[in-house]
């Protein structure tokens, strides 16, 4: 994908969305109609190209349609999606208000004590975002010191962050979590942080449509994967199948075409 298409494409996806159930809500209202086998999928947008709101007001990205592919090779039926803050998506998965996360989320110890994930579906590592042609261009965690640093809440770019703040890097107040990274970049690109930590897929893609570069790279070695209630066994299994067949036919690499593509 061309600079310019990928300057322009998170303006012309609009014929892929799917209608927000609550656009940019942060209270949890659930319920996704349908019958006994409708699953309602919760994601937390700001994060793209994984999940995003275009300028339709449609809810897009590659987690959205990954998941709508998964769950057409199973006797399952897709809700009408919930778009919660990202730190509130497992607070919901537990009081069922939503029955799958589909939200760009890495499976970890502490994640997986409290719900179910799918096998994974894509690895990333954390990026360090600066302002292109700025002067503050650091090659390492190192020079992260006295820095002012930004992440958005419930993440790991937020933990790697929080391991500044413990090492004694940064101080607390140098510290700044957001609700999403459009949020955060924003502030970035606005001379009011120096730096963001987020996902490498999602830094490329601000670096393709912001001012700001990828100043390094930190190798963590991240799977992100569906997350589904604990004991919801037969949920799992099915989006596991579903994942494994579209990944034999395909689709998943069409879908990682369209969405990650540089060229």
């Amino acid at each position: 994908m061309s600079d310019l298409n990928r300057r322009t494409f998170l303006k012309s996806v609009g014929g892929t969305g799917v209608a927000l159930s609550v656009a940019g809500c942060s209270e949890l209202t659930g319920g996704g109609g349908g019958g006994e086998n409708t699953i309602v999928p919760g994601t937390a947008s700001g994060f793209p190209p994984f999940e995003f709101v275009n300028e339709s007001g449609d809810l897009v990205g590659f987690d959205v349609d990954l998941l709508s592919a998964v769950v057409e090779q199973t006797d399952y039926e897709l809700g009408e999606w919930e778009d919660l803050e990202f730190g509130q998506l497992i607070t919901a998965l537990d009081n069922d208000r939503i029955d799958v996360i589909a939200a760009a989320m890495t499976i970890n110890d502490e994640r997986d004590q409290t719900i179910d994930f799918t096998d994974p579906y894509y690895d990333a590592n954390q990026a360090v975002l600066v302002r292109e042609g700025g002067d503050f261009q650091p090659g390492s965690t190192d020079d992260l010191a006295d820095r002012s640093i930004g992440a958005q809440s419930g993440t790991t770019g937020a933990e790697q962050m929080q391991a500044l703040v413990d090492d004694g890097s940064i101080s607390n107040s140098q510290a700044t979590t957001y609700e999403n990274y459009v949020l955060a970049v924003e502030d970035l690109t606005n001379g009011n942080t120096d730096a963001v930590i987020v996902d490498t897929p999602v830094a490329e893609t601000f670096v393709s449509n912001r001012d700001v570069v990828i100043a390094f790279t930190i190798e963590t070695g991240e799977e992100y994967g569906f997350g589904v209630r604990e004991g919801a066994s037969d949920l799992q299994s099915a989006l596991n199948d579903g994942l494994a067949a579209i990944q034999e036919d395909g689709t998943y690499d069409e879908l990682t075409e369209e969405w990650f593509a540089s060229e």
